[in-house]
């Protein structure tokens, strides 16, 4: 679906500047589709790898590490949901999106206050060297804008949009904001670029944010 409206945006961008316009838009567009299906894979690699890090995978006769074969297996996974003609169809996934994050962030917060961690780390302000990745982790948090007409026009009350993507917004920049703050306070300079991966193991509150996530 993503890739369908893309293919509309290029096209847009052809008719606005031409045919520079179309190869333009459409080589930022695609770009964005495949880091974002990398982070994906990245973060689920690395919470797989620290739930079982002693695991290895053996396909005909070929080894492959723990974190690879995690990302594999993922893909394999989300494959056959980009198959969908409507977003429709995923509402119920989102529903439990919207469920996995609350208890993401309910277990690290009770991690850092009931679990020893705390909220005592302090330090610079604004660390330059991190800006790219603080950049591109915050354009990832809202890369979903590629897929709002296909949202819109699956909606049984379109009238009720704005107000949905307004609620949206407001919501999920509360809850990036109330993780990365908890997580500075939590870790500090240490803090990596999933909080998960700080979480000290064989902790059943951090057992329950990486499995959730």
């Amino acid at each position: 679906l993503k890739t369908c409206f893309n293919g509309v945006n290029a096209l847009s961008g052809e008719l606005a500047f031409g045919r520079k316009g179309r190869i333009i838009v459409a080589i930022f567009m695609y770009l964005e589709l495949y880091l974002v299906a990398i982070d994906f894979m990245i973060l689920e690699g690395d919470n797989l790898e620290k739930l079982f890090p002693s695991v290895d995978f053996h396909v005909a006769g070929v080894k492959i590490g723990g974190k690879q074969g995690f990302v594999l297996i993922f893909s394999l996974l989300v494959l056959p949901t980009t198959w969908f003609r409507s977003l429709s169809a995923l509402a119920y996934v989102s529903v439990g999106g919207i469920v996995a994050s609350v208890v993401l962030i309910a277990a690290v917060i009770w991690v850092g206050a009931f679990d020893g961690v705390g909220f005592h780390e302090r330090g610079v302000l604004v660390h330059w060297a991190g800006i790219p990745t603080a950049m591109s982790l915050y354009s990832f948090c809202f890369s979903g804008h590629a897929v709002f007409p296909m949202i819109y026009t699956g909606m049984s009350n379109r009238k009720m949009f704005p107000t949905v993507l307004l609620l949206c917004f407001i919501i999920c920049t509360l809850s990036y904001g109330l993780m990365g703050v908890v997580g500075y306070l939590m870790y500090g300079e240490s803090l990596k670029s999933q909080v998960t991966l700080n979480l000290p193991s064989r902790n059943l509150s951090s057992s329950i944010a990486i499995y959730t996530t």
